[in-house]
């Protein structure tokens, strides 16, 4: 086996290992938490699914699903941060960074920047194609937390303050999928799911 082969083996090995990662997020039928190769997946599915909802905006839709697809890999080391957790989020970006130098290091040199490339754009938020991954992975959990009768949110003693500040760039970017969202907040509240 040639050495290119040979690191893109090791690369496929490692990421199987987010199939074990579990989030703070139930799944629908609230039986047990997800892992986050299921929630990439959930992600990069409802991308294409609701880009009609962009109004007239053109993404490039394949960089979006690579970028889905590999978001959150760095959580192999970094363990998957609570999006409530403040302290956690103090160092996120640092322990993600490092993750990501390491797992995507396994890919030959030219696979290894381009991932890098995506996980950063991701991250910075700079690009239509970024903000569009990121809404699409803001909806997903709260999908998620409404449908599961605010399982993880009452949990964690969430209130719809900060639910509604992870969500507000949907605004500009997605008024439709926006006015969703802050409607099952809304109804969240009103049944008790969610702390006001």
């Amino acid at each position: 086996m040639n050495e290119r082969l040979s690191r893109q083996l090791a690369f496929i090995r490692e990421v199987d290992k987010l199939k074990t990662i579990f989030r703070q997020t139930y799944l629908l039928d609230a039986s047990r938490r997800e892992n986050d190769a299921e929630h990439s997946w959930h992600i990069t599915l409802m991308a294409c699914l609701l880009e009609e909802h962009l109004e007239g905006k053109k993404l490039d839709l394949p960089r979006v699903i690579k970028m889905l697809l590999i978001h959150d890999v760095v959580e192999i080391d970094a363990g998957d941060t609570f999006a409530y957790d403040v302290q956690g989020h103090e160092d996120k970006f640092e322990r993600e960074q490092q993750a990501a130098r390491r797992i995507f290091g396994l890919l030959p040199p030219d696979q290894s920047a381009d991932m890098m490339e995506l996980w950063l754009e991701f991250e910075r938020r700079e690009t239509a194609e970024a903000r569009y991954a990121a809404a699409m992975d803001r909806i997903q959990p709260l999908l998620h937390n409404y449908y599961t009768e605010g399982k993880a949110w009452r949990e964690h003693q969430v209130t719809s303050g900060r639910v509604l500040e992870r969500i507000r760039f949907l605004k500009q970017e997605l008024p439709d999928l926006h006015a969703l969202v802050t409607g099952l907040i809304r109804d969240a509240v009103d049944k008790g799911y969610l702390l006001p």
